[in-house]
């Protein structure tokens, strides 16, 4: 009898507690096992030089970096290596950019481990994981030229993650102290964003987030 082949997963998730128990559940299913783990992004990016993993399940939010940096980096250096991001922000936010930066497929928290691990399969054979609402929102922002021109899909990833992360509450010195960058290039940001969003306030950053459904 041939044995089932176990998919080779490697896990990055700067939460403790969140990444040893996805370890557990996920070591549960037949065909997967969980070889390696990463709690930065530059551990992540270190991990994808191993040839004999299959995937690569990648948060968004990592202490040192953000996710699309991180898998950018990678396939700066690593065409192969299959990448799905899972992720507590809505596909509204991230799940265009992490598959235009490269991931094969997006997933939130929210969903089942049985989705999960459909999404980890499907993945890990080089094949994308759209998901119905994913699916919805790329039709609308590529196949829609009046979406497309709306004013944040203009913006830079960093330039993105600032005005998401100012839409949630934080400061200009809260950010700079996540990110690990000075106040002054958070201010940079902020300025770059503003001009191409044409707006003058971060108040005006948040009402734009909230009125298109970016925190939803």
């Amino acid at each position: 009898m041939t044995l089932m082949k176990h998919l080779r997963i490697a896990l990055a998730d700067d939460h403790a507690i969140i990444r040893e128990g996805l370890i557990q559940v996920l070591n549960t299913h037949p065909g997967i096992a969980v070889v390696a783990e990463a709690k930065s992004g530059k551990e992540a990016i270190k991990l994808a030089d191993n040839p004999e993993l299959d995937c690569l399940v990648l948060d968004i939010d990592l202490q040192d970096r953000n996710g699309i940096e991180v898998i950018k980096s990678i396939r700066r250096n690593n065409q192969k290596l299959p990448i799905l991001v899972l992720s507590m922000h809505p596909p509204s936010q991230y799940a265009a950019r992490v598959l235009s930066a490269g991931a094969l497929g997006y997933i939130t928290k929210s969903e089942s481990t049985q989705e999960l691990v459909l999404a980890i399969r499907r993945v890990a054979t080089g094949a994308k994981y759209i998901s119905p609402i994913v699916a919805e929102i790329l039709a609308e922002r590529f196949g829609d030229a009046q979406t497309a021109a709306d004013p944040h899909q203009c913006l830079s990833d960093r330039e993105h993650q600032f005005m998401m992360m100012v839409a949630t509450g934080l400061t200009v010195n809260a950010i700079a102290e996540k990110l690990s960058l000075s106040p002054k290039t958070v201010s940079m940001y902020r300025t770059r964003t503003l001009k191409k969003m044409g707006m003058k306030t971060n108040a005006e950053l948040v009402h734009y987030a909230i009125k298109n459904n970016l925190l939803a």
